[in-house]
């Protein structure tokens, strides 16, 4: 590689680095709605746990039955070919991959702790989805009823598909809003392409003739829930600095583009 380009490439990265690290606003405005959020993720644990026992006791549903044939009234190629792209990630290695490259930059840009949530939130994720699926026990949609234009195993109630974006996309949106500040293009993309498959996975789900639409409902509430408690811990050790490297503490003061969470600043 030539020297001027590998040089332009290090002052990207360090540019990059010294955006992502340096400073944090205030968050102390979280706290205002706290009681207002554990409310909502009550009602939604309720109403999570209420659909399960629906989905145990009617496997297959009419009003299910009618959402999906609703869905699947357009089979055009080019909207066909669209699911198929959403879904893609979570039917290969590729999602794990994108887990593991995200958590990558963020260590790499000094960000640990949110590194470590992502590891650990997406694999949270996995195995609650596993064990729900098995106490569920509901099976996938069938030729009988719906078109099934992509076949999957395994029990339906929740989707997995749409657990595994929630906790992933939703998570880097999430930071995408909480963590940085002003409009660089590297943030629109990262919020726009976040709420693209936070928002599309579960019609796919259900427009693919995967899970019924009930199986999607599920999966955006327990998601949902999971994904909430997550940021609400992640900010709590934000706050205390946990995994906060030196050289971010020493940046704080200088950079525009990232948000404060230490209590010196709440003070300000």
């Amino acid at each position: 590689m030539p020297e001027s380009m590998q040089e332009s490439v290090q002052s990207m990265m360090e540019e990059a680095k010294q955006e992502v690290t340096s400073s944090r606003r205030p968050w102390y405005y979280m706290g205002r709605i706290a009681r207002v959020l554990f409310i909502v993720y009550a009602v939604q644990l309720v109403l999570f746990a209420a659909l399960a026992w629906w989905a145990h006791v009617n496997p297959v549903s009419s009003i299910d039955v009618a959402i999906t044939r609703e869905f699947q009234e357009n089979l055009a190629p080019w909207l066909r070919t669209i699911m198929e792209i959403i879904s893609y990630p979570g039917n290969t290695l590729l999602l794990p991959v994108l887990v593991l490259i995200a958590a990558g930059i963020f260590w790499f840009v000094g960000l640990r702790l949110e590194a470590v949530v992502i590891l650990v939130l997406s694999t949270v994720s996995a195995l609650l989805n596993a064990i729900l699926k098995l106490l569920v026990e509901r099976p996938r949609p069938n030729a009988q009823f719906v078109e099934v234009l992509q076949k999957a195993t395994g029990h339906s109630f929740p989707s997995g598909h749409v657990m595994a974006y929630l906790a992933f996309w939703g998570l880097l949106f999430s930071f995408g809003i909480l963590l940085f500040r002003g409009w660089r293009w590297w943030r629109v993309a990262l919020l726009m392409v976040s709420a693209i498959f936070v928002a599309l996975v579960g019609p796919s789900r259900i427009y693919l003739g995967d899970h019924w639409a009930s199986d999607v409902l599920g999966s955006y509430l327990i998601g949902g829930v999971l994904l909430g408690v997550t940021l609400w811990l992640y900010l709590k050790l934000k706050e205390r600095g946990v995994l906060e490297t030196k050289r971010a503490q020493e940046k704080m003061s200088h950079s525009k583009r990232l948000r404060a969470f230490s209590s010196e600043d709440q003070k300000e």
